[in-house]
């Protein structure tokens, strides 16, 4: 469960929810209800996750844990881990800390808030923005960000040096550093 956590940013919620006809094991991945009005949405999956969770499927009827249960598992795991390694940090690591993290290693990666956004299924930017504000972007590491509607426009930015991104309700992004 944790490991689901970490590597899709699914809510707990969204998580303890989850369904065997929800798993594409074919297309590794999954398709996530939305929660706190947030949107459905299909989330791929690394190959030893999805492997990790067809042999669980084929074991155990209902193989993810309820909330409490998964929340008393991390919080004997973090007291085990700050008491070897000696470091009290871990006693800060929530469930939610793992959707932060996966915000912010997405944003870091792909610079792009709006494919971060339609990850983690938030309605609203504001949302997002909050996730991903631990990153510090060095000035070099900044981008010029341009939407394109018609195929005009599109040429026009990739003329100008700007690389295609994602599209996103009939729009398509570009980017370009700065």
């Amino acid at each position: 469960m944790l490991r689901l956590l970490y590597e899709t940013g699914v809510r707990i919620g969204e998580a303890t929810r989850l369904q065997f006809k929800d798993l594409d094991f074919e297309k590794h991945s999954v398709r996530v209800s939305p929660e706190k009005g947030s949107r459905a949405r299909e989330l791929r999956l690394s190959d030893k996750l999805c492997a990790m969770l067809k042999e669980a499927y084929t074991r155990f009827p209902k193989p993810l844990p309820n909330q409490k249960t998964v929340r008393t598992y991390l919080e004997k795991t973090r007291k085990i881990l700050a008491k070897s390694e000696g470091n009290p940090r871990y006693l800060n690591i929530h469930l939610h800390t793992f959707r932060h993290f996966k915000a912010t290693m997405l944003y870091h990666q792909t610079r792009d808030l709006l494919y971060v956004q339609q990850i983690l299924g938030h309605k609203s930017i504001s949302n997002t923005l909050r996730y991903t504000q631990l990153v510090d972007w060095k000035e070099s590491e900044q981008f010029t960000c341009k939407a394109a509607k018609t195929l005009e426009q599109a040429s026009a930015l990739i003329e100008l040096g700007f690389d295609y991104v994602t599209e996103l309700d009939g729009v398509k992004l570009f980017k370009k550093r700065k």
